[in-house]
């Protein structure tokens, strides 16, 4: 069963990122064609980008950078939940992808938004081009999830029908994208040193 992780992306003391983080992972759970893992970025306490050598090179000297290595290594897709700031994503996001470059490469994710007028829309549309310069490919499906309408006053989320049609097609759509993509994840040795070859000529 592919391995997929369900990345909540903002870091702040009061949020409801994991909250929305938690649903997802309930209803991959119930949608049952993924291993479905949760990730907190403020769990997982990135400091801000500090490896001395590009991450192209795949040489990294920080046991926090080792260990993200590791986990989006593992994974065969992925989803960001993820909120809006001043019309962009957040700065832990950018971070915890810089970090890396290979982890990231083929591997489909989805895209669970939220904010207030806009529900997120506009951070999604700033973040498609780092995930594409990633080689990342965006469900065309995803989740939109508007602040007045979605939250209770207490910070429960209201998963009404279309939120949980919404999150099923987006889950439907990664399913089709991990099976089609996870043949271009296979790359053999003499591939991957063409490749570091290439970015050190590069850089």
């Amino acid at each position: 069963m592919p391995n997929l992780k369900v990345i909540v992306a903002s870091t702040r003391p009061v949020r409801i990122g994991r909250t929305i983080g938690d649903w997802v992972l309930a209803r991959t759970a119930e949608h049952g064609h993924f291993q479905a893992e949760l990730v907190d970025l403020a769990e997982v306490g990135l400091p801000f980008l500090d490896e001395p050598e590009d991450a192209t090179t795949g040489r990294y000297a920080h046991q926090h950078t080792k260990d993200w290595s590791r986990a989006i290594d593992a994974a065969d897709a992925l989803v960001f939940v993820m909120p809006e700031y001043n019309y962009g994503f957040s700065a832990p996001l950018k971070n915890a992808l810089d970090f890396l470059h290979d982890e990231w490469a083929y591997k489909p994710v989805g895209l669970v938004s939220y904010g207030g007028l806009s529900g997120g829309l506009r951070a999604v549309e700033m973040l498609k081009p780092v995930l594409v310069k990633l080689r990342m490919v965006p469900a065309g499906d995803s989740v939109t999830i508007f602040h007045r309408e979605s939250m209770d006053i207490d910070g429960r989320l209201i998963a009404d029908d279309h939120l949980c049609s919404a999150a099923d097609n987006m889950l439907q759509e990664l399913r089709r994208l991990t099976a089609a993509m996870s043949v271009m994840r296979v790359t053999t040795g003499a591939e991957k040193s063409h490749l570091q070859t290439a970015h050190s000529f590069f850089k």
